[in-house]
């Protein structure tokens, strides 16, 4: 789950991480009252969607730039009133954009320096680990690449925690001068306070900044969060925003199944993570596309099977269906009948192709035979991709 700059800023204040004043509006009028709260000084309002760029971005009644210093709450709310109700279209949100549905209103923080830190976990390690660069507001990906020797790693144990000796070494790596050392390490403390107590998978300040008078500052911050450990945080659960979602993924998180959307035009309903991401890679390897990774997981129910078949079929880009069950926990005499009453009740309009192994395969076989149904059977995952692929361009298999 992802959220808000402006959520992000909230959280960040209540693990005590220093970060600029400021709050969201959702109207011009808001956006002006804010300005004016924040008194004297330099504003900056920024679109809130979820998608990196916002600054070089374009807006579709021609506006440039999700983000924009102004000078008087007048200007504030005339830069909101141009940004609000407008689609953002940013080089992460591809050219359909974001409708921006509410700005952060901030103080401007007068910066001196920019530094990328982000506390992540390592997959190798199955720890913490703090990365930071001096190379701050810039995307870290073309840092790696380009000066990689910029790039500063400090695994953290998980046990202990993260250590006042490391805060301040990595404070003194970064080029703080000494009476930056405080705060700096104050931060960092702070924001792995955050990563921890929140069950985050990644924190990322971007830029993280050094102001003119000394202050350090959280200035950006994104956050991903370990969605298993969210029944824990119902107040970070309440942050989400289904409106920056793929409405067929919002609609799938309400029935328990595992749907991600993708760009192909076949379709994949399949138990088990591993069995689906194989699924779509053979798909590709037959010369098809696969229009979504599916996942219903081990123990799906026959209304769990109707909701997935209806999500498909809602897609309108889907020219056909593949049904990839290994039977282990579940039962392949249930499923299918689970895959009879679907489509029945779906009543399916592009073909559908099905492939099922493992316990209680042949009563499952039996029971999709005896349906009557237009169901194209298969006898293995190659040979129900070469048969989905044919019946996604139209051909007989």
């Amino acid at each position: 789950m992802n959220i808000h700059e402006y959520q992000a800023k909230e959280l960040l204040e209540k693990f005590g991480a220093s970060t600029t004043r400021g709050k969201v509006a959702s109207t011009p009028e808001e956006a002006e009252r804010i300005a004016r709260e924040l008194g004297a000084g330099e504003i900056v309002v920024k679109a809130q969607v979820h998608a990196g760029g916002r600054g070089k971005g374009t807006f579709a009644n021609g506006f440039k730039g999700g983000v924009h210093v102004v000078k008087t709450p007048e200007e504030a709310r005339e830069v909101a009133g141009k940004m609000l109700g407008q689609t953002l279209v940013t080089h992460q949100t591809g050219a359909a954009g974001r409708v921006v549905r509410q700005v952060l209103v901030a103080q401007s923080a007068d910066i001196a320096r920019e530094i990328y830190f982000a506390i992540l976990l390592d997959r190798a390690t199955a720890a913490p680990l703090i990365v930071a660069s001096t190379e701050g507001g810039v995307e870290i990906e073309s840092v790696a690449e380009k000066s990689p020797e910029k790039i500063m790693r400090e695994p953290i144990d998980p046990l202990a925690g993260l250590q006042p000796f490391q805060t301040r070494k990595l404070a003194k790596q970064l080029g703080f001068r000494s009476s930056e050392l405080k705060p700096a390490s104050k931060l960092f403390s702070a924001l792995y306070r955050t990563f921890l107590e929140s069950d985050c998978s990644m924190v990322e300040v971007n830029p993280l900044v050094v102001t003119k008078t000394g202050e350090v500052l959280a200035l950006d911050a994104k956050f991903n969060f370990d969605d298993n450990a969210l029944y824990r945080h119902p107040e970070i659960a309440a942050m989400r925003d289904t409106t920056e979602e793929d409405p067929r993924e919002v609609e799938a998180s309400k029935h328990g199944l595992n749907y991600i959307g993708l760009d192909g035009n076949i379709a994949c309903l399949v138990n088990g993570a591993g069995l689906a991401m194989a699924t779509m890679d053979i798909i590709k390897f037959y010369g098809g596309s696969p229009a979504n990774f599916l996942d219903v997981g081990g123990g799906a129910t026959e209304e769990q099977v109707t909701e997935a078949f209806k999500l498909l079929v809602s897609d309108e880009n889907v020219k056909a269906i593949l049904v990839n069950i290994f039977g282990g926990i579940m039962r392949c005499d249930v499923i299918a009948q689970g895959i009879v009453n679907a489509v029945k009740a779906v009543k399916l309009p592009v073909p559908l192709v099905v492939r099922l192994e493992g316990t209680n395969v042949k009563a499952g076989k039996t029971i999709i035979a005896e349906s009557g149904l237009p169901v194209t059977t298969a006898d293995d995952l190659a040979d129900a991709a070469q048969k989905v692929v044919a019946a996604a361009k139209g051909k007989k298999s």
